[in-house]
C-alpha cells in the first residue's frame, strides 16, 4: 500500500485525537476536506482497526458533528509533530483554501468548520468498516 500525504497526516491525527481524549478533551474537529476523504476511504477497508490501533492505540469512530469556529487541538499538533502543512487546508476536491492557510501562516491558528470528529470507544460507530476475517 502506497502511503499518501493524507493518510500520513490522518495517522498524526488520530495520535493527536488519542492525546486530547486523556487530557479530557471531548471533540477533535476534522477540518480538511482530504484528509476526511481519506478517512473515509479507509474506513471502507478492513486496515482501519489496525490503522487505528497503530495511531490512536484504540480504533476510532467516526460521528456527526457540525461547526465552525477555532480548531482547538492545532497546539498539541504542533507541539508534536511541528506547523501543519498545507493538506491540512485543502478540500477534498483538491483546492486550496488559501485565506485559511494564510489566516493560520499570520496568526498560528486555524478558523474552520467541520461536519466530523472522532469518537473514543471500540468504533461501533464506524459502521461501513468491514469486520477483520477471524483467522485459524
Amino acid at each position: 500500500m502506497t502511503t499518501t500525504i493524507e493518510r500520513t497526516e490522518l495517522g498524526k491525527f488520530f495520535t493527536v485525537t488519542a492525546r486530547r481524549f486523556a487530557e479530557g478533551h471531548g471533540t477533535v474537529e476534522m477540518f480538511s476536506g482530504a484528509i476526511d476523504a481519506e478517512w473515509h476511504r479507509l474506513m471502507e477497508t478492513a486496515e482501519y482497526a489496525d490503522f487505528s490501533t497503530v495511531h490512536a492505540g484504540i480504533v476510532l469512530g467516526h460521528g456527526a458533528n457540525c461547526g465552525s469556529g477555532r480548531v482547538a487541538w492545532v497546539t498539541a499538533y504542533e507541539e508534536m509533530y511541528g506547523t501543519l502543512p498545507v493538506i491540512w487546508f485543502t478540500r477534498e476536491d483538491g483546492t486550496l483554501d488559501e485565506e485559511g492557510l494564510a489566516h493560520y501562516r499570520e496568526t498560528g491558528t486555524v478558523r474552520g468548520e467541520w461536519n466530523c470528529n472522532p469518537t473514543g470507544g471500540d468504533g461501533d460507530d464506524v459502521a461501513t468498516a468491514p469486520k477483520k476475517p477471524a483467522t485459524a
